[in-house]
């Protein structure tokens, strides 16, 4: 089947990361294609529960609220599957997994103490040029914020969390980062369904990207891991864990 248009399957971004129709200064027009966009689609619709955890997601009906066939759908849920939003039982098809507290927060733990780390090397490896998207990328993020554009917002948060952790130069850390990145998507979404919470985040990434700028090693590198033990604290509410 040939990649159709961003107009034939509306909604969501081409990469996954920033809103539809954004793009970095410096990044190239490419053609998206078909599964893209069909992985695009529905990583939104299960990070900002249209398709909630637990539910059961029925092929037929998919497949035509987004006017696509079924090969393309089961390519995309393939996908999916790998970044843990997906996943298949056995003769029942495919499952929008159910959160489990422990699990998300080890995994947290685990983000913790890679992006800490990336933090630190990040403030001393990055290039003046490499900042300086940080920068663009978090007045955009604060700019969804003002506009109350909680899926647009996310996105852009998720992809500063990349790209800081891209900028410790360490492919070790980077590999690390979005094996486990991925896994809590859904939920770092839920994080700014306070808009205390969401406001707080935003100040916290202001806090982030000074320290980049300034190159304050330390201070990136402590601010970063509070912001990450702060995520826990707000998404334990959201998914019944109180005990710690």
């Amino acid at each position: 089947m040939a990649a159709r248009t961003m107009e034939q399957v509306k909604g969501g971004s081409a990469d996954g990361f920033g809103p539809a129709g954004d793009a970095t200064p410096h990044s190239a027009i490419r053609r998206i294609t078909l599964h893209e966009q069909i992985v695009t689609r529905l990583r939104d619709m299960i990070i900002d529960g249209r398709l909630p955890a637990g539910s059961h997601i029925v092929e037929t009906a998919l497949g035509a609220e987004l006017g696509v066939s079924r090969t393309p759908l089961r390519e995309a849920f393939k996908t999916l599957a790998g970044e843990g939003l997906i996943e298949f039982a056995p003769g029942k098809g495919a499952f929008v997994p159910v959160i489990d507290a422990a699990h998300t927060r080890d995994i947290l733990e685990v983000l913790t103490g890679i992006e800490g780390v990336a933090g630190r090397l990040a403030a001393t490896r990055a290039t003046d040029a490499e900042i300086a998207e940080i920068r663009r990328l978090h007045e955009a993020m604060r700019a969804r914020f003002e506009a109350r554009d909680r899926l647009g917002y996310y996105k852009l948060n998720f992809d500063i969390h990349r790209r800081l952790v891209e900028l410790s130069h360490n492919g070790e850390l980077v590999a690390l980062h979005r094996q486990y990145a991925t896994r809590v998507k859904r939920l770092r979404f839920g994080g700014s369904a306070s808009l205390e919470h969401w406001a707080a985040a935003v100040e916290e990434h202001d806090a982030m990207t000074d320290a980049l700028e300034r190159r304050d090693a330390a201070r990136l590198e402590t601010v970063l891991r509070e912001h990450l033990g702060l995520i826990w604290q707000r998404l334990k509410p959201l998914i019944g864990d109180d005990k710690t």
